[in-house]
This record gives structure tokens, C-alpha cells and sequence, in this order.
């Protein structure tokens, strides 16, 4: 594989409406999306890393940074014949998961076209459809939760997950099981709990959950094993797991008994089917996490979707109820059933929307593999 250029560009969207966790609200993002030019393919990978270093130690500046002086001249100037010899390319860098995912997705998406197949199939995928669940923030009233809740049970989502804090929590289970008490719903408290809270926690129970995501340290393994031994919900791991190593240890100490595997977390699509691999080889279940992206970073999140052990709804769900105009052609759509058609194209399966990309982008820099010669 020659890569002619690595065009990275920042984009400025806002979202059609805040999104608010335990780490703080959103209301516009700063996306990153890398297009990777070879020999007439052009591959797009997007960068998931937020404003701020909240979710993980990464941020939008610094991702930017760390591919623009470090990621992108290595790959250039080592180009790989497959997504998965991306690893060993960047291993001198040190973490930056969500920066090395941004070209490491690209060149897979450039690798499925080459190869003229769905990149799901090259990724090892076999559904055809998706089934989705919704990630609801916080809101600011129980009364405004239940119609956001109404809403999307309308449009089809099988599963709904909740932000929580404490404060925002038992009270807010309880009104919502009193009005369904058989939806499949979920929380996710993005490390806001403390093991001093473990009383509290166990309350949980009394609601049916599917899970308690990520409750306590973002980095901790040891405590959140500490506190399944006390809860009949199961504990969803999603911050403290980075690659196949973290999952192993995981399960191996009873930390979690699901695991939430996000692309630019783990560092793309070849260690996000390791950490597949590990937990199916171990009975764990899976499912695919979002971070707010757009389109392309969404159509990455469908192919990965596809794998055999991703059996529980994820957080893919419709463009729209994200951005007044996503950046793909056709936009992602959920059906009724609550389910999205995997694209069986070559590549990715959407077309970006080159003239948007440009409209919105506020930065621009270009690596080509010619500038690194001599």
C-alpha cells in the first residue's frame, strides 16, 4: 500500500442538543477526521477524543498534535499492507489510543475497498442488521427524562441507557420502571461512585438493570471486583479497558461480567477484535459504545458491531439525534424494530460528504509520504 497523503482536518459541529454525564454537558463538538489518500482509495478514520482530557488523558489538541508530529510521518513513511499491522507501527508512542485509532480505522476502510468487500467482512463480521439501544443524558427534570424516554421507545431503540450521578440515580430508576417495567435499560455513571457508596450502589438491584457501567475509577479493576461480589447487577466495564491485556485481567478477577468496547478507547479495529476474541473466548458479552461521533466514526462503529460476540444493543444510533446534517450519504437510520442495516458496499458504505467537510472544517494539515524523502 502507497499513501500519497494524510489529510487531517478539525471540524466544528454542534450538536442538536446538549449531552450531559457525570464529567460535564456538550453542546458542540470539535471532531477530528483523517482521510488517507492511496493509490486513487481514499480511507476515513475519525478521532473520538473529546474537547477536554475528562473521559481519557486525550483531548482534541492533543490528538491533533500527537498525529500531526509523531503517528501520521510514521505512517507514511512505513505504510501497511493491512489495518492490522498498525500496532506495531505506532508502538514507539505510548498510549494515545483514540489518535492511533483515527488512522489505523482509515487504513482498514481503504484496505476493505481494495479488497472489494464490506469492511464488516474483513473485520470478520457476519450480521446483516444491528440492533441498537440510546444513550440518554442527564436531563434537567425527571418529567423532560420520561419524554425523551417516550420519544425514542417510539422510534424503535431496544435498549435505554441512562447517564447517572448520585443525585441523579434511585429516584430516577424508580419513576422510570414504575412507567415501563419491562424496557431493557441500563445506566452509566462514567466513574462518578466511590466503593464508600457500595450500600447505595446495591439499591440498584430493586430496577432490573442490564448493567452499572463503569461506576467507580476509571482505572480500576480491583474495587469494581470488590463491589459485584455485592451486587446481583452485572458491573459493564467500559474506561478501565484499553486492550486485550485489561479484559483478561478483568474477567479473570471478576470485575465485570459485560464489557463495553469502544474503537478509539482500545486503538481500533485490531484491538477492539482482540478484546472481542479474549471475551467471547471467556463467555463475556459485548457491545459497542459511543462517543458522540459523526457519520464516519458511526459507520465504523456498525462494522465492528458485526462481530459474533457483540450481542447486547449498543449506543449506534441515528444521526439525527445527534446533528442537523451528519457528514455521510445516506445518514445513519434505526428502523422500528430498532435496527440498522449493515451496508454491504465496499468500504465503509457511506459516501462522505467531501463539500460539508470542507464547510465546517477550521484547521487543516497535510502529511504526504514525498516530504519525508531526504
Amino acid at each position: 500500500m502507497r499513501i500519497d497523503a494524510i489529510i487531517l482536518r478539525e471540524l466544528h459541529i454542534p450538536l442538536v442538543r446538549p449531552f450531559e454525564t457525570s464529567f460535564g454537558v456538550t453542546r458542540n463538538r470539535r471532531v477530528i477526521l483523517a482521510e488517507i489518500q492511496s493509490e486513487g482509495l481514499t480511507g476515513w478514520g475519525e478521532c473520538t477524543a473529546g474537547e477536554h482530557p475528562f473521559f481519557s488523558p486525550e483531548s482534541t489538541d492533543s490528538a491533533w498534535a500527537v498525529i500531526v508530529n509523531e503517528l501520521g510521518p510514521m505512517l507514511a513513511a512505513q505504510p501497511p499492507q493491512h489495518g492490522g499491522e498498525c500496532p506495531n507501527i505506532f508502538r514507539r508512542v505510548r498510549g494515545n489510543r483514540m489518535a492511533k485509532a483515527t488512522l489505523e480505522n482509515a487504513i482498514w476502510d481503504i484496505e476493505a475497498q481494495r479488497e472489494a468487500v464490506p469492511l464488516y467482512q474483513l473485520l470478520g463480521g457476519e450480521r446483516e442488521v444491528v440492533p441498537c439501544g440510546v444513550s440518554l443524558g442527564i436531563q434537567p427534570s425527571i418529567p423532560e427524562l420520561m419524554a425523551v424516554i417516550e420519544k425514542e421507545l417510539a422510534a424503535g431503540y431496544q435498549r435505554i441507557k441512562l447517564k447517572c450521578k448520585p443525585g441523579w440515580d434511585v429516584e430516577v430508576f424508580a419513576k422510570v420502571r414504575t412507567r415501563w417495567p419491562d424496557i431493557m435499560l441500563s445506566c452509566d455513571a462514567n466513574s462518578a461512585y466511590r466503593l464508600g457508596d457500595a450500600d447505595h450502589l446495591v439499591l440498584f438491584d430493586a430496577f432490573d438493570l442490564l448493567m452499572i457501567e463503569q461506576p467507580l475509577w476509571h482505572d480500576d479493576f480491583y474495587y469494581h471486583s470488590m463491589l459485584q461480589k455485592r451486587l446481583k447487577t452485572p458491573i459493564c466495564l467500559d474506561e478501565s479497558i484499553h486492550n486485550r491485556r485489561d479484559a483478561l485481567a478483568a474477567i479473570e478477577m471478576e470485575s465485570c461480567r459485560i464489557i463495553n468496547i469502544k474503537l478509539g478507547r482500545v486503538g481500533g479495529f485490531s484491538e477492539a477484535i482482540a478484546v472481542h476474541n479474549a471475551a467471547q473466548e471467556r463467555g463475556i458479552p459485548v457491545w459497542c459504545g459511543g462517543m458522540l461521533e459523526t457519520g464516519i466514526g458511526r459507520s465504523h462503529n456498525i462494522a465492528l458491531s458485526t462481530l459474533e460476540n457483540f450481542t447486547l444493543p449498543g449506543d449506534v444510533s441515528a444521526s439525527a439525534r445527534y446533528w442537523a446534517e451528519d457528514i455521510i450519504e445516506p445518514e445513519v437510520k434505526v428502523s422500528s424494530a430498532g435496527e440498522i442495516a449493515v451496508p454491504d458496499t465496499p468500504g465503509r458504505g457511506y459516501e462522505v460528504r467531501t463539500e460539508l467537510v470542507e464547510r465546517l472544517t477550521v484547521r487543516k494539515e497535510t502529511i504526504r509520504a514525498l516530504e519525508l524523502v531526504g
